[in-house]
């Protein structure tokens, strides 16, 4: 990895090492992500976690059921009864 120097004001700090101790990461582990995030997600290298995609993609597809579920009234006839 290639190590780059970056100043920030004090106040800007305090809400790095804050946000970095709420979610238990590093401070240099959240500015990546940040930066990952700010400068588009499609460029960046694959993440060491799953995405939820990733997590069920062997369920997809493995059950059946109306092809109109979402757009069709008859099925929210009834619903919250």
């Amino acid at each position: 990895m290639k190590v780059v120097s970056v100043e920030i004001n004090e106040a800007l700090s305090l809400r790095l090492e804050q946000a970095a101790e709420q979610r238990g990461q590093s401070e240099a582990a959240l500015m990546r992500e940040a930066l990952e995030r700010f400068l588009g997600e499609e460029n960046a290298p694959p993440r060491d976690e799953p995405s939820a995609l990733d997590l069920v993609r062997d369920l997809a597809g493995s059950w059946e059921g109306p092809g109109d579920l979402s757009t069709n009234p008859k099925y929210m006839e009834d619903f919250g009864k």
